[in-house]
């Protein structure tokens, strides 16, 4: 009997033309197992029903040279883009749009950001996935194990999604006739009840003592970067009179957030209603104006990136922001732009506010410290951002308690409101490297806001007042107003409390251009791109 050769003991999978080879997917068999190892990973997303398409491409047979070497051209083209869309990264849409902006970034933060995406340890277990893939390849048909696996998939994900319908829902309640709840219409219901939402500033009265009303806006501060760097105990906190924990931002990015923060007298509207014109009574400042608040700007930077001078000033706060001739600079931005010092800044316009002749003024001032890919002033620009964070952000709230503090000794009166954009994500999460924004989860919206109450006569009588319940820019804008009636300024003290009564209580919901997230019963979904909604861990 004649021996049989090793080289015949091989996988029919091999042989794409043995009888046995039903599934022979050669060597894309590891870009679906290096995909399986990623999303087993959490770093990237899989849509099971479009990797099968896929594979039924690849074996899709073809007998003719030159169709065969279009098809091996297109599998290429069709995983590259396939493996984007499994990625959680911004849709290609957003990632064309913002090609210009990116094309300002200099090259020290384009390095910076490249080196977030490799993962040295993932790259080890590819590695070693491919070496165990190529010495188990002749003896198990991994063709017919991929496409088992990707079917079995493909039904977990209907089942999960028919479960995603069926979870709890916004307190609103939406449903179905057949009781089904639909996370959609919730989501709109949410939009059309805070349509018809606002607060509005009284004027006040002829007695009233005069306090102004300071707006400072963070960009780049969430409570979970505040955690990440172990600053949440910092004295700023307690100093605060009002401390909001659970406030949503609403935005990722600066320039919705700017409009959003300008909208504060309005309910939350969505992303794309920021563009569109809206009432009179909505803008903030066109509001204190009309209440006798002289509208006054400020910026530790120039404002020139994505226009966000212009944003702002559009929202009717159409005034020059105060110039920083001789401020000094303490960091330079991802484009090598200036970056001024938070309290020069604020010093310098509060010294301009002792000269003016103004009874009442709002200043709102925009700080980018923390912004991601800032270089500190004579520091080497290999350094990556994210490692001077908890300095930057130490500095920027030692700045804004000293300024306080130096409001207080001038003399004058005011209320102040420390409210961030958005966080900087210096953690980021298995959906997000650090820094990337595209999606708002709460790590990024929910962010730390304070109210303080400085000068003679507006004593504190307590403790700080934790407000733990969802909120937003309402509860902010509504506390304002019942300052403008009841003044703390009274020389008695005030508590608190005496403010937050019946404060507007608004459900999470963030969105940007893309990605929209919203809590529902405890849970946290998002969908992006109209595609459907899928729970965010």
């Amino acid at each position: 009997m004649e021996q049989q050769k090793p080289e015949d003991k091989v996988n029919p999978e091999s042989n794409p033309t043995s009888s046995r080879a039903t599934v022979f997917l050669g060597g894309w068999n590891f870009y679906f197992l290096a995909k399986f190892l990623l999303f087993w990973r959490e770093v990237i997303g899989f849509h099971p029903l479009e990797n099968l398409a896929f594979a039924a491409f690849l074996l899709f047979p073809v007998k003719s040279r030159f169709w065969r070497r279009v098809k091996q051209l297109s599998a290429v083209l069709l995983a590259v883009a396939l493996l984007y869309y499994d990625s959680w990264l911004p849709s290609i849409g957003r990632a064309v749009s913002q090609v210009t902006l990116v094309s300002t970034f200099d090259a020290s933060y384009l390095m910076e950001l490249a080196g977030r995406f490799v993962n040295v340890t993932l790259l080890a277990m590819l590695a070693a996935a491919w070496f165990i893939y190529r010495a188990i390849a002749p003896w198990v048909r991994i063709g017919l194990v991929v496409v088992g696996y990707m079917a079995a998939m493909s039904v977990l994900q209907l089942a999960s999604e028919h479960s995603v319908a069926q979870a709890g829902q916004l307190p609103s309640q939406v449903a179905e006739a057949g009781g089904k709840p639909d996370l959609e219409k919730a989501l709109n219901g949410f939009y059309a009840g805070e349509s018809v939402r606002s607060v509005s500033f009284p004027a006040p009265s002829p007695e009233a003592v005069p306090f102004d009303v300071i707006f400072i806006h963070v960009c780049s501060l969430s409570w979970d970067d505040v955690r990440a760097v172990g600053l949440d105990q910092h004295p700023l906190w307690k100093r605060f009179d009002f401390l909001f924990t659970n406030f949503n931002s609403a935005a990722s990015y600066s320039g919705p957030a700017a409009i959003r923060i300008q909208r504060a007298t309005c309910g939350q509207s969505s992303n794309k209603d920021l563009y569109q014109p809206a009432a009179d009574e909505c803008y903030l400042m066109g509001s204190l104006k009309r209440s006798g608040f002289e509208p006054h700007l400020a910026m530790n930077h120039d404002g020139h990136f994505d226009d966000f001078l212009q944003t702002i000033q559009a929202q009717h706060l159409d005034v020059p922001p105060m110039p920083l001739d001789g401020v000094a600079v303490t960091q330079h931005a991802f484009d090598g732009a200036p970056i001024y010092d938070d309290y020069s800044v604020l010093s310098r316009w509060l010294e301009n506010r002792q000269r003016s002749g103004s009874s009442r003024a709002a200043l709102y001032y925009n700080t980018i410290s923390l912004h991601d890919g800032n270089r500190l002033a004579g520091t080497s620009s290999t350094q990556d951002s994210m490692d001077t964070y908890k300095l930057r952000l130490s500095t920027l709230l030692d700045g804004i308690e000293k300024f306080m503090a130096q409001l207080d000794r001038s003399g004058r009166r005011a209320v102040v409101a420390m409210i961030p954009e958005h966080g900087a994500a210096v953690q980021g999460d298995k959906m997000q490297i650090p820094g990337l924004r595209e999606i708002p989860s709460p790590r990024i919206t929910l962010v730390p806001v304070g109210i303080k109450i400085v000068g003679e006569g507006g004593q504190r009588q307590g403790d700080t007042l934790k407000i733990e319940s969802e909120t937003s820019y309402l509860a902010v804008t509504r506390i304002v107003a019942r300052m403008m009636e009841v003044s703390p300024y009274t020389g008695r003290g005030y508590t608190p409390a005496d403010y937050v009564d019946d404060l507007p209580v608004t459900p999470f919901v963030s969105q940007n251009d893309s990605a929209v997230v919203m809590r529902n019963n405890g849970r946290y979904y998002w969908r992006q791109n109209g595609e459907a909604w899928s729970e965010y861990f």
